[in-house]
């Protein structure tokens, strides 16, 4: 368990950060931005848990995802040694699993699609919308840092699925499907 008694050490002042290893990088490092764009999206989701309302049968999957999501933080947060035995809380398959169920149960009353979707309908949707391109985002910087570091590949994996059943759920959220609103190639351009 966690215990913080202080939350200001004044550590940070000349802009590096502690790892979950003990070594200290710069605040910019791409480690430090994937990780705190996966604390981001974690906002995103709670925020996604308050359109909802406390009585919406997601609440309990999107707390759970919320608790991945510090787990995958944590995971970022212990760079992996090659030449040492593992350390630190890793993302497992399982939790992958469980978000390919949650896609598969949501995607199944839905209706294919023949066109992109905008984001809108209702703020539950366009939500869900928002968290999707924040998990997105963590996904691409997370794969920049596996360019140049070694990373448990099931962080990508979990962000990638993520991304997958927000993009789902934001269409549940909006009737179904029913009241997606659909992109319309050239609707706005003038007519030549």
């Amino acid at each position: 368990m966690v215990f913080l008694s202080k939350i200001y050490t004044k550590t940070g002042d000349d802009g590096t950060t502690g790892l979950g290893d003990g070594t200290r990088v710069a605040k910019d490092h791409v480690r430090v931005e994937a990780y705190g764009t996966v604390d981001e999206a974690n906002v995103t989701i709670g925020m996604l848990r308050l359109a909802l309302g406390d009585n919406h049968s997601d609440q309990l999957l999107l707390e759970n995802i919320q608790n991945d999501l510090f787990d995958l933080g944590a995971d970022l947060c212990v760079p992996i040694a090659p030449d040492a035995p593992e350390a630190g809380l890793r993302v497992l398959a399982s939790q992958v699993e469980k978000l390919e169920k949650a896609i598969d149960k949501a995607n199944n009353p839905l209706k294919p699609l023949a066109s992109f979707i905008l984001p809108g309908g209702s703020p539950p949707s366009v939500q869900a919308h928002f968290a999707r391109t924040v998990v997105r985002r963590a996904e691409r910087q997370v794969i920049s840092l596996g360019r140049l570091e070694p990373l448990n590949p099931q962080v990508v994996i979990y962000l990638n699925r993520l991304s997958d059943l927000l993009f789902v759920l934001s269409r549940s959220y909006n009737t179904q499907g029913a009241s997606d609103v659909l992109w319309v190639p050239g609707a706005s351009r003038p007519k030549i």
